[in-house]
């Protein structure tokens, strides 16, 4: 052992204060897709797995020879195609001191793919798969067998709102997801009517709970199509705007036009006007990009892009295999610098009882469920692109609701796009959990729902920015959080939102920026910049919140509070007050007693304040700009209960870049001028309009792994 320590290369760095230098020794063990694991992991006989370098770290461990400054595993460029999941355990640990850094060598393409690259394709000549095809598909898709390459796993469909489940087996061609057949294309069928024999009080529609729906007549012709496909799918909003869900068809009828979906159903059920689309149908390639996986073959069958100009070996065709790359339990002080992940099933990396750890300068892509998951404290992702997962982007969950306790979690400089390939709904880009974790400086956009959910305590979401999400759905937030008095302390600033409208011809209310649905309370929200928002700041029914010092241009409206919980959602109050009275708790947690008495002192006080709960007292609308558009939606019943003071309405407030601010081109287009009415003594009150630090808002220059965890 001691002398293929020796053997490793040995790094010299040189931290140069003003009155000293001190010398840091790093050890640097090296791997190459086309090294040797019985070699010595130096330049000269570099490792060729990630294993084989891990075990070579917890060795050194384990012997006490960890150097001053830590182990950092360096790769050289190449696809790393993984056999099985990394697992680090604790027995992997760095220390602060002593980090284990794994990284991409400075300029090298490296990827850790979950994935298998697939050749041997053949053009389709079978008669009766010809003769399924689509006529514009025929001649132009070629197929594969997957069991030829060992695959012979292709795991499960399933998956929607508040369901687990995903694809199973994708396929990625050019390291862009392709689109498992389906019709139509784009957009949706509509339900015509549902003809189940139990029926759902709903007043706009008429609903059931059975999957027996018929379907728009002008879609016949294609549905009829489907009676005969192998394994049918449908992917539908079977009843509320928010909550899609995939079932198998059990059958098609084409002289009725009626579609009966397997059980079990849909939980909340079916209406009529609600929408859906076919997929998993080899009759429906009928475009590029589109493919369909005989299940019982084991073949793929595949129109690949450009297929006319390029035969599909110019691009790379991989199948998702693994279904997580990384799992990181209990291992403290460990490192991912630099990859590219891609090629899972599930979630790609996996953090659990973190300390330390971080995740930099990465892409995270072509993911089936998750991109990062953390759970622990003082552990982050940093300046990463995360786009292509069929679930959300970032999960942090850390902290101790009970004690208050923060955990600092951070999602920090990330771009985050393209998510919720797969479940469409409360999939979120970043997702944060627990108490005292932070968003920061952020790109999300692109997405069908949310992108920024939170529930906990004292959380900062600041300084991102947000476009073009909650495409697919309305009653959504781009930033959204719900249901709970006892969640407070969460600070929502200096964010940048702009052109969130919702779903196309969707009913209720589009898409919302930021979200205080049902009766959430005590969260701040100021400084922020909302531009072209439908329901901009929105307080459903609850208490102490705070909309200060913010700017809305072209909202429609740009605040809105009711007082829902004095009349239909009169039940969740209900509920929680008796829990008051029969346990001493609310959410499981003293709230009148320290901690959160001393935290929230609005809390502890709740029960005695007049009037009492659950009337919307408490909240604040303060020292906002607005200009276009329309300023307020505020609900007759909570109207009492809201302070509304030194607002600046209607009133040009004087933009540096007034057609950029219109456009809606930057954050900085909004900065005020001097001579703005805003900034005038006493013109919102006695305190004013406190400028914005536009220059800090959105993902910034890389950052160059600098922030820390706090």
């Amino acid at each position: 052992m001691k002398a293929r320590l020796i053997q490793l290369v040995t790094l010299c760095i040189i931290v140069a204060p003003a009155s000293a230098q001190t010398a840091i020794t790093i050890r640097e063990i090296v791997v190459s897709s086309d090294g040797k694991d019985t070699a010595t992991g130096t330049p000269a006989g570099p490792f060729a797995t990630i294993e084989r370098a891990r075990d070579e770290v917890r060795a050194m461990r384990k012997a006490g020879t960890l150097p001053p400054g830590g182990v950092t595993v360096t790769f050289h460029a190449g696809v790393y195609e993984l056999a099985g999941t990394v697992v680090l355990t604790a027995e992997d640990s760095g220390t602060e001191a002593e980090p284990i850094i794994y990284r991409a060598a400075p300029g090298a393409a490296v990827r850790l793919s979950g994935g298998k690259r697939l050749s041997g394709w053949k053009v389709v000549t079978d008669p009766a798969v010809l003769d399924r095809l689509d006529p514009a598909a025929r001649g132009h898709v070629v197929q594969v067998d997957l069991n030829a390459h060992g695959v012979s796993d292709f795991g499960k469909m399933g998956g929607g709102f508040g369901l687990d489940g995903g694809p199973g087996l994708e396929l990625y061609f050019r390291d862009r997801p392709q689109t498992i057949s389906r019709y139509p294309n784009e957009g949706f069928i509509t339900i015509a009517d549902v003809h189940g024999p139990t029926t759902i009080d709903r007043p706009r529609a008429k609903a059931c709970v059975e999957g027996d729906v018929s379907y728009d007549p002008g879609a016949a012709d294609r549905l009829a199509r489907w009676k005969d496909e192998q394994e049918p799918w449908a992917l539908g909003y079977w009843l509320h705007d928010w909550a899609e869900q995939r079932q198998r068809i059990a059958s098609i009828d084409p002289a009725t036009k009626r579609m009966t979906l397997e059980k079990p159903y849909h939980h909340y059920g079916y209406r009529k006007g609600g929408w859906f689309y076919g997929f998993n149908l080899l009759c429906e390639i009928d475009r590029p990009g589109e493919w369909y996986l005989d299940r019982e073959a084991g073949t793929i069958y595949f129109w690949p892009p450009d297929a006319d100009t390029k035969p599909i070996e110019d691009g790379e065709a991989t199948v998702s295999v693994l279904d997580t790359l990384v799992s990181i339990n209990g291992a403290q002080h460990v490192t991912f610098q630099g990859f590219t992940f891609e090629a899972a099933r599930g979630t790609a990396i996996r953090i659990e009882h973190a300390r330390g750890n971080r995740v930099e300068d990465c892409t995270l892509r072509n993911i089936g469920s998750w991109a990062v998951s953390i759970s622990g404290e003082r552990s982050g992702v940093y300046n990463c692109e995360v786009t292509g997962t069929g679930d959300g982007g970032i999960r942090l969950s850390g902290g101790d609701r009970r004690t208050l306790t923060a955990a600092h979690l951070t999602a920090e400089n990330n771009h985050v796009h393209h998510w919720s390939r797969w479940n469409r709904m409360n999939r979120h880009g970043i997702a944060l959990s627990g108490v005292g974790n932070r968003a920061a400086n952020n790109l999300l956009h692109d997405s069908p729902h949310t992108a920024i959910h939170f529930s906990g305590n004292d959380h900062l979401i600041e300084l991102n920015e947000i476009h073009r999400v909650c495409t697919e759905s309305n009653d959504a937030g781009a930033i959204y959080a719900g249901r709970d008095w006892t969640m407070r302390g969460n600070v929502i600033r200096h964010n940048y939102l702009h052109h969130l409208s919702g779903f196309t011809g969707g009913r209720d209310r589009g898409c919302i920026g930021i979200y205080l649905d049902d009766l959430f309370s005590g969260v701040t929200i100021t400084g922020n910049i909302f531009y072209d928002v439908t329901n901009a700041a929105y307080i459903g029914g609850g208490m102490d919140n705070r909309v200060e010092n913010n700017i809305f241009i072209d909202c429609k409206p740009a605040v809105h509070v009711d007082a829902r919980g004095l009349g239909w959602a009169h039940k969740w109050p209900g509920e929680w007050l008796r829990e008051v009275k029969e346990k001493g708790t609310l959410s499981g947690v003293r709230f009148d007693q320290p901690p959160y008495s001393e935290r929230y002192p609005e809390l502890a006080t709740m029960l005695t304040r007049t009037p009492p709960p659950p009337a919307p007292t408490g909240n604040i609308i303060a020292r906002n700009i607005q200009f276009g558009g329309a300023w307020s939606d505020i609900e007759k019943p909570a109207a009492p209960f809201v302070t509304i003071e030194g607002n600046l309405l209607g009133v040009d407030p004087l933009f540096v870049d007034a057609a950029g601010a219109r456009a809606g081109t930057s954050a900085g287009a909004f900065q005020l001028r001097g001579d703005s009415p805003a900034l005038k003594a006493g013109a919102m009150g006695a305190v004013g309009f406190v400028r914005l630090p536009m220059e800090r808002i959105g993902r910034q220059p890389r950052a160059g792994g600098t922030s820390t965890p706090k």
